[in-house]
């Protein structure tokens, strides 16, 4: 398949798939669940961070835990007691367990203590013009800030991300590509300003790789970080706007086509 076939066929599928009819099925189905910006931000950092496995038991853990939290993350986020955290006791999904979970609640209180939006944690400090893309300064920032308190539980840091640690990081982008998409389909919120939607990278797990290998956009044979900046530069060359939209192609090509 020649490059422009291959757009074209691409297109196609970003046209079936960026629907709202595949919400349900998918772990963005869980902010969907609310309409406050902040409970929106808050649902689905916790539902990208669990979103490895089985998708239905992510949405299933993700709205457990937002059962947990009253269903008003935000509010429990900034109201609770301390007495109010044991009812996280045994809480898990995978590896992620009671002790994690408590960490992040701390990172997100003190977050909303100072700031109206977790926007602000992949945009403070501002990123620096090096030879990087700003994703990648954007989320090794985002690390730095995210374990800066006071006895960060060694355990805790598997569960986040960092481009200078190699990782594809596709959870984190797939977290990105959900708050600053703004194409008015319903599926991507566009919440989030500060970060342009041609900065975005294309969110790369083993089934997004094995498609993406298979058309020539990816040559590396590990799903790493290169990998991932590889892929979305092809995507790029297709739309330099919105190179990220191909996530839904290529996602549904590998996970729901078996392609």
């Amino acid at each position: 398949m020649n490059i422009d076939a291959l757009k074209s066929f691409l297109d196609r599928k970003v046209e079936e798939y960026n629907r709202p009819i595949f919400i349900n099925d998918d772990p963005v189905s869980v902010p969907h669940s609310f309409s406050l910006k902040q409970d929106i931000e808050i649902s689905a950092f916790f539902a990208a961070t669990f979103a490895w496995g089985n998708r239905t038991t992510i949405i299933n853990k993700s709205r457990e835990l937002m059962r947990l939290m009253d269903n008003s993350p935000h509010q429990f986020i900034t109201q609770h007691r301390e007495e109010d955290l044991r009812r996280f006791e045994g809480f898990c999904h995978r590896t992620f367990n009671t002790t994690d979970l408590l960490y992040f609640i701390s990172f997100l209180q003190a977050h909303y203590q100072k700031y109206s939006s977790l926007e602000d944690a992949f945009t403070i400090p501002p990123v620096e013009l090096d030879h990087k893309e700003p994703i990648e300064s954007r989320l090794d920032n985002f690390y730095a800030l995210f374990f800066s308190l006071e006895h960060v539980p060694l355990r805790t840091r598997k569960h986040v991300a960092a481009p200078s640690k190699n990782s594809a990081c596709k959870r984190l982008n797939m977290y990105l590509r959900w708050m600053v998409r703004d194409d008015k389909k319903g599926v991507d919120f566009g919440l989030w300003k500060k970060i342009k939607q041609h900065e975005l990278i294309c969110p790369l797990d083993l089934h997004v790789a094995r498609v993406a290998r298979k058309f020539g956009l990816v040559e590396r044979p590990s799903a790493d970080w290169q990998a991932a900046l590889d892929l979305t530069r092809h995507l790029r060359s297709f739309d330099p706007t919105d190179p990220v939209k191909y996530d839904f192609a290529l996602f549904a090509l590998g996970v729901i086509e078996k392609f």
